[in-house]
């Protein structure tokens, strides 16, 4: 197993007087990693969007589904999980080397409170590997240099970035770090992604006076972005079906109806 770079001084920044995204997140998934600061403001955005703690439950089933996916249906053995949040049940290295054992895994955050529980992200199997990194996702180079010494860069990669380009408020600036980042890793890598939107056809309506309210209230500030937006992540990648859908549909249950104003898909490098 690798060595964490989590530093010492990751709790001397954790405020926990102003709500956090990590732990709110947390808090409207049913964590306990959360304060009542957070559950305050989660329970108001709440008022304003009630699907948000589907929203949240969605993108977590979202990335069950594309791990597993990934791992038992097209062998990737090397995930960089960047904009980890805070641990849960079935993380990704639970899910992927639940599946192939020899799995590698990279997470990514630089939120201190997430840096506070690094070490309960760090116990996976023995066969492979897992490291947290402490870094900016405005920083790709950084995280790039830092993940190649617990990741093969000649090897395929499925880069996960789940709910973080929406912390990316200039789309031509998030644009480019994805670009940068996928044309890091090789042929055959994977980019699995999560946003969410304003679009209508996906009940997003809500999501611009809830995010108004967040932006005044908590931190770090968001942005939802339209499927076209969106979609331009993915220029240069052949999208795997069913492509760029609602997160909740993304290769879900036969039957499920369930549809959030957060976009996924799963995309691979030619």
């Amino acid at each position: 197993m690798s060595e964490s770079h989590t530093p010492p001084s990751g709790s001397a920044r954790l405020n926990t007087g102003v709500a956090h995204n990590a732990r709110v997140w947390n808090y409207w998934i049913g964590g306990k990693d959360n304060y009542e600061v957070d559950q305050r403001v989660g329970d108001h955005v709440a008022s304003i969007i009630p699907v948000i703690r589907d929203i949240a439950r969605a993108d977590r089933d979202f990335l069950g589904r594309a791990v597993a996916y990934l791992t038992g249906e097209r062998g990737v053995r090397q995930f960089l999980d960047i904009g980890t949040g805070l641990p849960t049940a079935d993380n990704t290295h639970e899910i992927a080397q639940r599946i192939a054992p020899d799995s590698r895994i990279v997470y990514v955050d630089n939120d201190p409170i997430v840096l506070v529980h690094a070490r309960t992200l760090l116990t996976g199997a023995s066969q492979g590997a897992t490291d947290y990194i402490d870094a900016d996702v405005h920083d790709p180079d950084a995280i790039l240099e830092r993940a190649a010494g617990t990741l093969d860069v000649t090897r395929p990669v499925a880069v996960m970035m789940l709910g973080i380009l929406n912390f990316v408020l200039d789309t031509d600036k998030a644009r480019d770090i994805v670009r940068r980042i996928m044309a890091s890793v090789p042929s055959g890598s994977f980019l699995v992604l999560t946003h969410p939107t304003f679009d209508p056809e996906v009940g997003g309506e809500l999501q611009v006076p809830a995010m108004e309210f967040w932006n005044e209230n908590a931190t770090p500030p968001i942005t939802a972005r339209s499927a076209a937006d969106i979609g331009s992540f993915l220029e240069g990648l052949e999208l795997v079906g069913p492509g760029l859908v609602s997160c909740s549909q993304w290769r879900a249950a036969f039957g499920s109806d369930l549809v959030v104003p957060q976009y996924g898909a799963v995309a691979v490098k030619p």
